[in-house]
C-alpha cells in the first residue's frame, strides 16, 4: 500500500444486487457518501428486485480468491466488509486469502446474510457450519439481526425476545471468534413509554462490557439493504481510525438517517433506503449540525464554557454570593432581550407555523423571568434592585451581537447565535445534577442547577434543537461557505458565553 495514501479504502466482498438497493452496490453508495475509497469482490450475482430473489448465480470460488488477492497485493484495504457468501467453497476460499494478507485483514466486518429484506434465504445450510468454522475465527465485528443469531445459535425462531435475551445472545456469538458483536434490534422493536424502539446490542468480548445505542422505531417498508449498509458503513468508520464504539455509533446512525430521509418508492415491495443523504449534507458528513457546529469550534472552547470556574463553584458551592447575585441581576438582564431577539425571529417568520412558535417563545421568556425575579428575591433581591443594576459590558457584548446576527442575517443566523445558550445551560444542568461530585446537601445553588436539568427546560431545549435542524437544512443545503459562516456565529457566541461567566467570576 502506498506510504503517501490520503484516503480511507475498504474492499467489499459480497454479492450483486441487481435491484441495487442491497449487496455490492449499497455497500460501494455507502463507502463513496462517507468519502471512502471502494475497492470490490463479487462472490455472487443474483436476479432480484424489490419483491423478491429470483436467482443466484456463484462465481467461482478460485476466481473469488483471485479477486481478493489482486487487490489485496496491490491497493491494500483499511478494513474489509464481507457480505453475502453462499456456499461453503467460496466462504474457505476467502478465509484463506485473509490469512495470507493479516495486515490489510485486521479489521474484517461479517455481516452473515442468510435471509433478504423480502424473505428469500441466501445462505445454504451447508455453508453456515464453514462460516462458523472458518470465518469468523478472523472475523473483528460480526452484526447479524435478531433471526440471523437465531440461526446462527440453532435457536427456534422467536427465542429472542428481549434486551437480556439480545445481551446473551451476542455473548454466546463472540465464542465463535469475533472480537466484538453488533446486534442489530430492528427486527425486535422494544416499546418503552409506549413507543416502539429500536435497540442495537455491542458486546467487546475482550473487555467483557456491552453497549446499547436506541433509536425510534421508523415503521416503513423502504429498508432493502439495511444490514449491507450498516456493515458497509461500520468498515467504511474503521478505516478512518475511529474506535469501535464510535464507529458503530456513527454507523447506526448512517442507517437511521437513511431510513428516515427517504428517496421515494422505487419498486413496489421493499423499497431501497436513501444512501445519498450523506452527499446531501456534505458540509457536515451526515452528522445532525449541532455535532458538527460544535466539533467545529477550537479545541477546548466548549469544554471552558460548561467547566468554568464559576461553574465548579456552583457545582460545590464554593461561589461568593455576591458573585452570583450580580450573576442573577445580569441574566434577566439578558432575558430581556433574549425575548427581544425571539420576538425578532417572530417578525423575520415566513408562515404563521413559524410565527406562532416564536411568540410562544417570547411569551416563554416572559413567564422564565418572572420565575426569575422570583428567586432574585429568595437571594433578597427586588425587581428594582435588578433594574436599578448597570447593564455589564459583557453583557451588552453578547447581546447586542445577537440582535445584530438577527437584523442583519437570517433567521439560522440569529438562532446560531442564541443557540450556546440554550444546549450549553441544558448540558451545564444535567451535567451537574447527574455528577455525585455535585454537592446537594447545604449548596446553595442546588435548586438553579435543578432548574436546568428539569423536564420542562431539557423539553425546551430538544424542542429549539429540531427546529434549528430543520433550518440548518434548508438554509446551508451542500454550501460550504454558509456552513463555516454559521459555525464562525456559534462559535462567537459560546465564547461570550464564556465572558458572561467571567463576568461573575471578576468579583470573586
Amino acid at each position: 500500500m502506498p506510504d503517501n495514501k490520503s484516503i480511507p479504502i475498504v474492499m467489499t466482498i459480497a454479492g450483486s444486487d441487481s435491484g441495487g438497493g442491497a449487496g455490492i452496490q449499497a455497500d460501494i453508495k455507502t463507502l463513496h457518501s462517507l468519502h471512502v475509497y471502494a475497492t470490490s469482490v463479487i462472490t455472487s450475482v443474483t436476479s432480484q428486485n424489490t419483491k423478491c430473489v429470483d436467482d443466484i448465480h456463484d462465481i467461482p470460488a478460485e476466481f473469488v480468491g483471485k479477486q481478493i488477492t489482486s487487490v489485496l497485493s496491490d491497493i491494500g484495504s483499511d478494513a474489509i466488509k464481507i457480505g453475502m457468501l453462499s456456499s461453503a467453497s467460496i466462504i474457505k476460499v476467502v478465509a484463506q486469502c485473509l490469512k495470507e494478507f493479516p495486515v490489510h485483514s485486521r479489521h474484517v466486518v461479517v455481516d452473515p446474510v442468510m435471509i433478504s429484506t423480502s424473505g428469500s434465504r441466501l445462505l445454504a445450510a451447508d455453508a453456515i457450519n464453514a462460516l462458523v468454522t472458518e470465518l469468523l475465527p478472523i472475523t473483528y465485528i460480526l452484526t447479524p439481526n435478531v433471526p440471523e443469531a437465531e440461526i446462527l445459535l440453532d435457536l427456534v425462531p422467536g427465542s429472542i425476545k428481549s434486551v437480556k435475551d439480545m445481551c446473551e445472545a451476542a455473548q454466546r456469538l463472540a465464542h465463535f471468534g469475533p472480537k466484538v458483536i453488533l446486534l442489530k434490534g430492528g427486527h425486535l422493536p422494544i416499546q418503552i413509554n409506549g413507543k416502539d424502539h429500536v435497540i442495537d446490542v455491542i458486546y467487546d468480548s475482550e473487555k467483557n462490557t456491552y453497549h446499547e445505542i436506541k433509536n425510534d422505531y421508523i415503521d416503513t417498508k423502504n429498508t432493502h439493504g439495511t444490514g449491507c449498509t450498516l456493515s458497509a458503513a461500520l468498515a467504511g468508520e474503521l478505516a478512518k481510525s475511529l474506535s469501535v464504539e464510535a464507529a458503530c455509533e456513527s454507523a447506526i446512525r448512517y442507517v437511521k438517517i437513511a431510513i428516515s430521509q427517504t428517496i421515494g418508492s422505487i419498486g413496489s415491495g421493499n423499497g431501497p433506503i436513501n444512501h445519498f443523504h450523506p452527499l446531501k449534507w456534505s458540509p457536515y458528513e451526515g452528522k445532525p449540525f449541532i455535532i458538527a457546529a460544535k466539533e467545529s469550534l477550537p479545541e477546548g472552547l466548549w469544554s471552558e464554557f460548561l467547566d468554568h470556574s464559576f461553574v465548579r463553584g456552583i457545582a460545590d458551592g464554593t461561589l461568593p454570593v455576591e458573585s452570583f447575585v450580580y450573576y442573577l441581576k445580569q441574566d434577566y438582564l439578558y432575558l430581556q432581550h433574549y425575548a427581544r431577539a425571539a420576538a425578532l425571529a417572530a417578525y423575520k417568520s415566513g408562515t404563521m407555523e413559524s410565527i406562532e412558535a416564536n411568540a410562544a417563545i417570547v411569551l416563554h421568556i416572559t413567564k422564565e423571568s418572572q420565575l426569575h425575579l422570583d428567586y432574585c428575591a429568595k437571594w433578597g433581591v427586588t425587581k428594582e434592585d435588578v433594574l436599578n443594576t448597570p447593564e455589564s459590558v459583557f453583557n451588552s457584548a453578547y447581546t447586542r451581537f445577537v440582535l445584530d446576527k438577527g437584523a442583519s442575517g437570517d433567521m439560522l443566523d440569529l438562532k446560531a447565535a442564541m443557540l450556546p445558550c440554550l444546549l450549553g445551560y441544558g448540558e451545564i444542568g444535567i451535567k451537574l445534577f447527574n455528577d455525585p461530585a455535585t454537592k446537594r446537601e447545604g449548596n446553595p445553588y442546588w435548586s438553579w442547577i435543578c432548574q436546568y436539568a428539569a423536564e420542562d427546560y431539557q423539553t425546551a431545549v430538544l424542542t429549539g434543537l429540531a427546529e434549528f435542524e430543520l433550518l440548518a437544512e434548508r438554509g446551508i443545503s451542500t454550501s460550504k461557505t454558509r456552513f463555516v459562516e454559521v459555525c464562525k456565529t456559534f462559535e462567537q457566541a459560546t465564547r461570550l458565553e464564556v465572558m458572561f461567566w467571567e463576568m461573575g467570576a471578576r468579583l470573586c
